[in-house]
């Protein structure tokens, strides 16, 4: 008899299941009332279609006395006042409501309707279930991303796991409001020993907590520094780094980078602490140079050097700003085979677009004229504000045509003068 995976079957036995309750049932039934959040004309569908925030400007009015307060469970509503979801209320973000569940998942997984408790062990089961069939961890990997926010429909949650450690980048103010809940579940994890709590701070001031309040938490037992394995390279990580202390979202591209450098020259900018480099090196590069200001993880690229038993005359890390060695690089007519170029969150916020684009600009133009033609420029933002809102791309469009043109003016200026 064939054996259907058992995440299809509870798929399949879900959308077959008849409904037992609707969501206005369910809410009717809960012990201390639910309010509802009603969204203005015409903007419903956006949010049936999957948009996982609603958003200030999107809501119409709200219904429910008292009014709901932060971390409270709502309902999502249409302008009929008819329940489209669920989801975790917001007074003061301009994400009012982070939906959890929609009227068709709560109905026939009532278990989970307005129970975030619940759901949370559901969803964090799940995304460690699908990470298992995607050979996470393995003997090569035990560093990767287990919970990765909107991606696990866990909007605000990071949770990035380093061996028998998990860190959790806290950005929502429901995800500190059920912060035992979280570390509950993810202590049910067999490979987790220890975990580490990392508010975003800023991010969290937008949320309108008052983070005078909120610390990072490593219980004592906790380890600040550990080692990981990564597509077989070894890294050591701090956890006073930057984010969780290593980004492990990168971790394809790494990958990636490590199949096309190959007897070549590599620029490696804002490395932190080397991920880009090692796997330039490990792919065969004969010249890798990483740049970054952050002292500390140069000393962290320093040590994966020596514990991945590297050559160092084909790696070496430089203390400089990007810009800065960029420009004079340029002066000295130097160019590489392989650029790479992953600077830090340049727009952290919507309004900081602006700014950041003229940031992303420069870099970008300065990166691409320092690529030998023909070679390869890997170029990355973190910015969610910039990706999301289009302008990263148009920025690189953009500068690749004047690029272009300053390169082809620069010949042709070249020709005419000989």
């Amino acid at each position: 008899m064939l054996q259907l995976p058992s995440r299809l079957m509870k798929s399949l036995s879900l959308s077959t299941a008849p409904a037992t309750a609707t969501l206005q049932e369910l809410a009717a039934a809960h012990s201390t009332g639910v309010a509802r959040v009603v969204l203005k004309k015409g903007k419903t569908q956006l949010f049936k279609d999957g948009s996982p925030m609603v958003y200030s400007g999107a809501v119409d009015r709200i219904v429910g006395r008292p009014p709901p307060r932060t971390g409270d469970v709502v309902l999502v509503a249409d302008g009929a006042e008819k329940p489209i979801g669920w989801g975790l209320y917001n007074s003061v973000s301009m994400f009012c409501v982070r939906l959890m569940q929609l009227e068709e998942e709560a109905t026939g997984n009532p278990s989970c309707a307005l129970n975030v408790e619940k759901l949370l062990e559901e969803r964090i089961e799940s995304a460690t279930e699908l990470r298992k069939s995607l050979g996470l961890p393995s003997v090569r990997t035990n560093a990767y991303r287990l919970i990765n926010s909107e991606g696990d429909r866990l909007s605000g949650l990071i949770v990035d796991v380093f061996g028998d450690l998990a860190v959790v980048a806290s950005s929502a103010a429901w995800v500190e409001k059920y912060k035992t809940e979280i570390e509950a579940c993810i202590s049910k994890i067999s490979a987790i020993n220890h975990i580490s709590w990392r508010p975003s701070i800023e991010m969290l001031k937008e949320e309108g907590l008052d983070v005078s309040k909120l610390q990072e938490v490593q219980p004592s037992t906790c380890p600040k520094r550990t080692k990981v394995l990564e597509n077989g390279i070894a890294y050591v990580i701090s956890l006073d780094g930057q984010k969780t202390g290593f980004y492990a979202d990168q971790r394809e591209n790494r990958q990636f980078i490590s199949t096309v450098c190959d007897g070549r020259r590599v620029l490696d900018l804002c490395c932190y602490s080397g991920g880009f480099s090692l796997n330039a090196v490990r792919g065969g590069a004969v010249d890798v140079l990483g740049i970054d200001t952050s002292l500390p993880a140069l000393e962290l690229a320093q040590e994966n050097i020596a514990l991945n038993r590297l050559d160092p005359a084909r790696i070496s890390f430089l203390k400089e700003d990007a810009t800065i060695f960029m420009k004079s690089a340029l002066l000295r007519n130097e160019s590489w085979d392989v650029v790479i170029l992953d600077p830090p969150k340049l727009a952290p916020k919507r309004k900081a677009l602006k700014g950041a684009s003229g940031m992303y600009r420069n870099l970008n133009s300065l990166a691409m004229r320092l690529t030998k033609k023909g070679g390869l420029l890997m170029t990355c933002s973190c910015s969610g504000a910039m990706t999301q809102s289009g302008m990263f791309i148009k920025t690189l469009q953009a500068r690749r045509s004047i690029c272009s043109w300053e390169k082809s003016y620069n010949s042709e200026t070249e020709r005419s003068s000989m």
